[in-house]
């Protein structure tokens, strides 16, 4: 995938992006959300090794960049009934709350959608990430459900996560509506 938006580049992630991933996968802050304030403790030869196995029918990590500079990532799985699963983490603080997630998942979704033929893309989050629940239900993402209380993270905290879906009916694809 390469998709561009004024600034802002999606592309396909490479072995050579490992070291980048590893860095931003092992930084407690960056990761806590997900359930890993201690960091995913991977390396970046074992995340080069999962990069050099993704294919676009089954599951891609991507790089997403402001000005050819690295600041977050996105990837796609695809889990079957014409559905992907997608997620998204910016992982320069710097370039939080400023829009930037919505453009980037419009470009994501809208490939998805138009490229690749997905019928349904879903996501989940912590319960907790009211910024993120607000940008997925702007995107026209329906709330599916909501799980309380249903993993730990690695400290041993409970965590709740909502689980939402999309249609492309439903999709506000933000790269058009700014234009």
């Amino acid at each position: 995938m390469f998709e561009q938006f004024d600034n802002l580049t999606v592309r396909n992630a490479t072995v050579e992006d490992a070291d980048l991933l590893s860095a931003w996968w092992n930084d407690g802050k960056i990761m806590a959300h997900a359930g890993f304030p201690n960091g995913t403790g991977e390396t970046s030869q074992y995340i080069a090794e999962k990069i050099s196995k993704d294919k676009d029918n089954i599951c891609r990590r991507l790089i997403v960049e402001y000005d050819k500079i690295p600041f977050g990532e996105m990837s796609y799985y695809n889990v079957g009934n014409n559905t992907a699963e997608i997620g998204i983490k910016i992982c320069d603080f710097s370039k939080q709350n400023k829009g930037y997630g919505k453009i980037l998942l419009s470009m994501l979704i809208h490939s998805l959608f138009s490229n690749y033929g997905y019928k349904k893309i879903i996501l989940d989050t912590n319960l907790n990430n009211s910024r993120a629940q607000y940008v997925y239900e702007k995107l026209g993402f329906k709330k599916v459900r909501v799980k309380n209380n249903s993993w730990k993270n690695q400290l041993g905290e409970w965590q709740s996560s909502v689980d939402y879906e999309l249609i492309e009916e439903n999709f506000n694809d933000y790269t058009k509506i700014n234009k």
